[in-house]
This record gives structure tokens, C-alpha cells and sequence, in this order.
């Protein structure tokens, strides 16, 4: 059990990940390295005494109010750019548990997507969880290549280094189950209900099968995968039409009242 090892340790909380991982926690690994360890460290303990890395952690409390399992890109990013006091196989085996514990979607997602009449916000939920999948690949993979480096690496073909491909392929299979909900015919992220298209669809409709948003802000959240997402829509010009049109539609934004979607730019929501 990691608990604090000496008086120099620190514990962390306020873990607001779904309003971080994006931006602020990959600005820490540039100017806070030290912080982002501890940090990290303190992910793994909250894993051990809790169960689940951090989604939406408040004062030592685990709120799970947002969406997606977002801690393991923190963990990704940070190792991959070389910030690594910790102990990465218990992060990654952590890494793995929380991404297929039976709860908010997860199971149906493994099979390919979320369907609607299952779990609320199903869209969202598809999408970044493919996200977070890439991370655990990008994490199985680094770790691979780190022992493959080092002097005292595993032989090829031995179990460690199987165990670690074998991870790699399937998380980075299971990244690309955001192209399930995209719909070729409106060139939009879609709600399922098994093999059916959610209708009547209306991309500026606000509904419960997209987190604080709707499909217009939804659809281009593959941030691991743009060039497959750019072909999908059907090459660097149509992709480059439909990222204008996110700022210049003059559609108004429809459905229920969500408080959360302000400073409209088009359909832009910041």
C-alpha cells in the first residue's frame, strides 16, 4: 500500500478532471513536473484506499459528477514526457480496472458503443471514453518501449512484454469505437438505440445523450484520432468546411435549458 512514505510526501485533492485534464494538467507537466508527480502518486493512493482512480474527486471525496475516467491521461501524458517517481505497472494495472468496472456505460462500451436507451449521456460518454483508451494504449505502449531500452529489459516474447502488446492492441482498438455513433449521412455524432439512429435529430438539440452540450460540440471530439475523424467527414476540405461552420452556423441552439452552455460563437460553446 502506497501511504505516505515520509514528511516530504503530500496528498492532493480537488481532482476536477473533466475541466482539467485537457489543459491545465498537461500545462502542469511543463511548469509543475514535481507537483504532477505528486499528484500522480496521490491518483494511485486514492485507487488503493478507494477502488477507482479520481474522476471528479472533492475534499478526499470521490463525487463521480462528470463523465469519463480522465486521470489516466493525466497519468499517460505525464509519463510519457519522462515524469515517472512512481510505480508505473500498479498505475496501468489501475489504469485498466477503472476502465472496465461495471458502472456508467463501461461494460457496453467495450462491445463497441453506448447505447442511448442504456446509460444517459451515451454520446459523450462513447466518445471520451475512446479518448481515455487511446491514453491507456499510449501507457502500455511507453512501458514496452521503456524496457525495451533499459539493460535489464525483459527477452523478447517473455509474458511481461505479451501481457503489454496485448494491451496495446486492445486499447487501441477500443479507441476507435467513437466512429459507431458517427452518422455518414449528416456527418454528425448520433445517438444509438442498438442498430437504430436516435430520432429525430436535430445536432443543436441539448438532450440527455450529450454531457452539458449537443452533437454540434460533440462531433469533432476525437482528439487522438483527427485524421481518421477528417476522412470520415470526407477529406481535409470538407473537415476544414465543418470546423468553420462550428463558428459561423446561425442555428440556434434548441431543446432543454443547459445552463452550462455560454459564450456561444456559432454553435461554439466556450
Amino acid at each position: 500500500i502506497h501511504v505516505l512514505e515520509n514528511n516530504n510526501d503530500k496528498n492532493y485533492t480537488v481532482f476536477s478532471l473533466w475541466d482539467t485534464y485537457r489543459a491545465t494538467h498537461p500545462l502542469f507537466t511543463l511548469v509543475q513536473q514535481e507537483k504532477t508527480n505528486e499528484f500522480i502518486k496521490t491518483f494511485l493512493r486514492q485507487y488503493e484506499q478507494g477502488g477507482d482512480l479520481p474522476v471528479w474527486e472533492l475534499a478526499g471525496n470521490e463525487t463521480e459528477c462528470m463523465i469519463g475516467y480522465h486521470s489516466v491521461s493525466v497519468i499517460s501524458d505525464a509519463y510519457t514526457k519522462g515524469i515517472r517517481n512512481y510505480d508505473a505497472i500498479d498505475l496501468l494495472n489501475a489504469m485498466i480496472a477503472t476502465s472496465k468496472f461495471d458502472e456508467y456505460g463501461k461494460k457496453s462500451f467495450r462491445n463497441g458503443f453506448i447505447s442511448s436507451d442504456e446509460e444517459s449521456e451515451s454520446v459523450s460518454k462513447t466518445l471520451e471514453y475512446a479518448y481515455d483508451d487511446f491514453c491507456i494504449a499510449q501507457m502500455a505502449k511507453s512501458i514496452l518501449n521503456e524496457n525495451c531500452k533499459n539493460e535489464n529489459s525483459v527477452p523478447t516474447g517473455t509474458s511481461e512484454e505479451v501481457v503489454l502488446n496485448n494491451l496495446h492492441q486492445e486499447y487501441t482498438k477500443s479507441s476507435y469505437h467513437f466512429c459507431n455513433l458517427f452518422d455518414p449521412q449528416s456527418k454528425f455524432m448520433r445517438a444509438r438505440r442498438g442498430g437504430q439512429w436516435h430520432s429525430p435529430f436535430d445536432p443543436a438539440e441539448v438532450n440527455f445523450n450529450y454531457t452539458e452540450a449537443n452533437s454540434w460540440q460533440y462531433s469533432l471530439y476525437a482528439p487522438h484520432a483527427v485524421n481518421t475523424l477528417c476522412e470520415m467527414i470526407g477529406g481535409k476540405d470538407k473537415f476544414e468546411n465543418w470546423l468553420d461552420s462550428l463558428f459561423t452556423t446561425t442555428q440556434k441552439v434548441s431543446g432543454r435549458q443547459q445552463a452550462d452552455i455560454t459564450g456561444l460563437i456559432g454553435q461554439y460553446a466556450h
